[in-house]
């Protein structure tokens, strides 16, 4: 029992330092700054980086792109490609911080707001909510998240809750609920989106696929002050997360509250996840593959894996949504496509690499 504690005790000193820290975390920002440049760049039309930080900087003269006072070209990027851009970043990250999270509480890294039904609860709250007519109200963008958020949490619950059953916590057990409830609660978005008059219909079900468009102003704010929120209720827990990796049991012994830690990060997944899924529909495997790439490269110190998942799966969806709206260009094809065709297989591949380590 000592060596098993000295063991524990030796795996949570961690070599993460102040400088170390604000070195990666100053590394993934300037990728993330610049990938959001050359996103922005590509579309119908492309735009050289020299005219585009040009565009960018008149933009910033002039009030965040004034219309009356800027281009054709000046208004397509301020008024379209910025914003949606920079809400790919935001969901990505806030997807990819949530699967690390969830994948060290869970000790699984097949864990993932999408994998385990959290993204189908909070997309059945939103469209129950369309249906009942928030949608149309002016309430929208405060409102919607909020109903994501109780869907989410609710499918957490029961995932949770069937995992537990017998008293004993069985991660497979856990996992399967997960796509049984995804299956079921994707069946009761269909009846809705079937008995919804037939323009609604075919927004919701372009929706349900993953798609991002150019947000309004005030739609960004509120989804930055859910996931922000968010997010640091997920910071504050890194500690905890990081003795978590260890067992329950240890955790205990090292005087962690678990179930204040699970509380905690499953209410902050469920308000994160359901945030994102108000705007953007279904965009699975950002919180599966991401934190497991991330955490070969950095290690499972979740002070530095949370903050690096974010920024590098901001990355990744920003990419995959700039090859969703050019590879077909006019045309564009949802996200949500992008990402499981891209996860998909490195899913299969962490599956199989388990199975073959006896987990």
């Amino acid at each position: 029992m000592a060596q098993t504690q000295n063991e524990s005790d030796q795996s949570l000193r961690t070599t993460l330092t102040f400088r170390r820290w604000v070195t990666w975390v100053g590394i993934f920002s300037l990728l993330a700054f610049l990938t959001f440049l050359i996103c922005v760049g590509f579309g119908t039309e492309f735009i050289p980086p020299a005219t585009l930080l040009g565009i960018l900087s008149e933009g910033f003269m002039s009030q965040f792109g004034d219309n009356q006072t800027m281009g054709t070209t000046s208004v397509i990027v301020w008024q379209i490609r910025v914003p949606r851009v920079f809400l790919a970043f935001l969901v990505g990250g806030t997807l990819a911080a949530v699967g690390a999270a969830l994948q060290a509480l869970l000790r699984n890294p097949l864990a993932d707001p999408y994998i385990l039904g959290i993204s189908s609860g909070a997309a059945l709250g939103v469209a129950l909510a369309i249906l009942l007519g928030v949608g149309t109200t002016v309430m929208v963008a405060p409102i919607l998240p909020a109903c994501a958020f109780l869907g989410a949490l609710i499918s957490l619950l029961i995932v949770y809750r069937v995992a537990v059953a017998y008293g004993r916590f069985n991660t497979h057990t856990l996992l399967l609920a997960g796509v049984i409830l995804n299956a079921i609660f994707g069946a009761l978005i269909m009846f809705l989106t079937t008995i919804t008059e037939p323009t609604r219909a075919f927004s919701m079900m372009s929706w349900l696929m993953g798609t991002l468009m150019a947000p309004e102003p005030t739609t960004l704010l509120y989804l930055v002050v859910y996931v922000g929120v968010g997010l640091l209720l997920l910071g504050w827990q890194a500690h905890s997360l990081n003795i978590l990796t260890l067992g329950e049991e240890v955790a205990r012994s090292l005087g962690v509250e678990v179930e204040r830690v699970k509380r905690m990060v499953f209410g902050a997944s469920a308000l994160l996840t359901g945030a994102v899924v108000a705007f953007s529909g279904l965009i699975g495997f950002v919180g599966m593959i991401v934190p497991h790439a991330v955490r070969m490269l950095l290690g499972a110190d979740h002070r530095l894996l949370l903050p690096a998942s974010g920024f590098v799966g901001g990355i990744f969806l920003m990419v995959a949504d700039t090859v969703a709206r050019t590879v077909f260009s006019p045309a564009e094809i949802p996200v949500g496509v992008v990402t499981a065709l891209a996860g998909g297989p490195i899913f299969l591949y962490v599956l199989i690499a388990q199975q073959r380590k006896g987990v």
